[in-house]
């Protein structure tokens, strides 16, 4: 028997509601992270192709033998459907057992589930891996009086991180159990099967966290403190970013370790929300200055409640009109540089999540979500302009000679991996020769440099370095609130001999 640190129940109702369920400490879940729900109901909407049926792809990453194995293929479209309506809820802690039973080939799970009429009607239980599975294919034999039907073939991979099992309502007021059997043909590979839900023997780490979906039932609107949107529509809106971020992004491989933001010098933080100024806020949606969206904290934020903003007709107008034209470029982008295939249709989900109507209130949750949105993808523009640039220079036969002298040159360095994205950003560098005439040398760098040609060997050489700089912006969620956080002199943006 062993505990798991976070056990994660999804009720899927009208609307949804999730449960995450605390236990008892004993190993770190990966699979805490915020954005881990998220991300499924995402594989489960990629995962559909356009007769409206899973891919073999999809297949493979839930576990299912085909398409026409059991009710789950079906039960994870419908999921994938209903997933607009998601909440979360925090109830009472729930533990789960594990035994290694004597029966030669099978492993039997148990789920002890809090009572609650929530629990009542069409549930599915999903396994989520922890990390890719190299243990070679196994079919296995899932059998429950709790499932339905009774017993469900799963085919594992290498390539699968899901699987999903459809089960029984359940019945009575008192605790609820679930005992599966998970049984694999050819026996010997029991150990296999073993090592892929329980680690490597009884008491290790856990390899997968159980989740459990309901369908069916009502449910209430959860809503922020204050009026604000319900808290999963701005999860969603963060995960999704995440999401578009790291597939619309240049990948990069980095030698050096990630550099955390809070070692950078900043301004004051500045909040981000009703009482931010028009000011601030219309410096930001002009500024051609790079921005990184994170969490100081995830467990504190979470759900984020944190997102309004109240703009003047005005600026309000000015963001809608800037958003429209990044959109455009976004659009640009996608198609003519290699990026996720997912990425459209992410942008396109990032756009309902964000969009501004015509006749917009005083206030909402929509304006902020769409000034990150601009924030976001003019640093993703920005990016790919730095490379476009970049390609041309390259192609221009007079590049070598001007290479050589002092100018501009793209670095990107890694940041923290506590962010929503990006994973990186491109600082400039400065590179070339300072011999005379000088790339916008001072008077300091000609008189230097006059000195050293009349023969003075002595002194140092008027050296090429950044001489103009701009800020790297940071938006921040923390338990108080949205801040904005200015990194000045991060970004160079002009070049000099000194």
């Amino acid at each position: 028997m062993f505990s798991v640190s976070k056990v994660i129940f999804c009720l899927h109702l009208c609307p949804v509601c999730c449960l995450i369920l605390e236990c008892s400490l004993q190993s770190a879940a990966p699979h805490a992270a915020p954005c881990f729900v998220e991300d499924i109901f995402a594989a489960l909407r990629e995962g559909v192709g356009d007769s409206g049926e899973l891919t073999n792809s999809s297949l493979v990453l839930f576990g299912f033998c085909s398409q026409s194995a059991h009710s789950s293929a079906s039960v994870s479209l419908d999921l994938a459907n209903k997933k607009s309506s998601l909440e979360v809820l925090h109830p009472a802690a729930g533990k789960i057992h594990v035994s290694d039973e004597e029966e030669q080939g099978t492993i039997t799970l148990t789920f002890d589930l809090p009572r609650s009429p929530s629990l009542m009607t069409n549930p599915v239980l999903l396994l989520a891996f922890e990390s890719p599975l190299a243990r070679g294919d196994l079919e296995v034999a899932f059998t429950s009086r709790s499932l339905q039907p009774n017993t469900q073939a799963v085919c594992i991979s290498g390539d699968t991180q899901y699987v999903l099992l459809t089960g029984k309502s359940s019945e009575g007021s008192v605790n609820d159990r679930w005992q599966i059997t998970a049984e694999t043909k050819p026996p010997h590979m029991k150990q296999n099967l073993k090592s892929i839900l329980i680690g490597e023997k009884s008491g290790s780490n856990i390899s997968m966290s159980p989740l459990l979906f309901f369908s069916g039932g009502t449910g209430t609107d959860t809503r922020c403190a204050s009026g604000s949107p319900p808290a999963s529509l701005q999860t969603s809106f963060l995960c999704e970013m995440k999401r578009f971020l790291g597939g619309v992004l240049p990948q990069e491989h980095f030698a050096s370790p990630p550099l955390p933001l809070d070692s950078l010098q900043s301004l004051p933080p500045l909040s981000l929300g009703l009482s931010s100024s028009e000011t601030l806020l219309a410096v930001m949606i002009n500024s051609t200055a790079p921005t990184v969206f994170g969490f100081t904290s995830w467990s504190s934020v979470l759900p984020v409640c944190h997102g309004e903003l109240a703009l003047s007709a005005a600026l309000l107008e000015e963001l809608r009109q800037k958003l429209d034209q990044t959109l455009v470029q976004m659009t640009d982008i996608i198609r003519e540089e290699e990026v996720s295939p997912g990425a459209k249709e992410s942008l396109g989900r990032l756009k309902e999540l964000s969009a501004l109507q015509k006749k917009e209130h005083a206030t909402g949750g929509s304006q902020f979500r769409a000034f990150l949105l601009l924030k976001g993808l003019q640093t993703v523009a920005q990016t790919y302009d730095a490379q476009r640039k970049l390609r041309a220079t390259r192609a221009d036969p007079s590049s070598s000679v001007r290479g050589s002298v002092c100018g501009l040159r793209a670095l990107t360095v890694s940041l923290t991996k506590l962010l929503v994205g990006p994973s990186s950003a491109n600082i400039n560098n400065c590179h070339g020769s300072c011999a005379f005439p000088l790339t916008n040398g001072n008077n300091h760098a000609i008189l230097l440099n006059s000195h050293i040609e009349s023969g003075n060997a002595d002194e140092r050489s008027p050296c090429c370095v950044p001489v103009a700089y701009e800020a790297l912006e940071v938006v921040d969620w923390n338990a108080d609130g949205t801040f904005i956080s200015i990194k000045p002199d991060a970004v160079a943006r002009e070049c000099g001999c000194r």
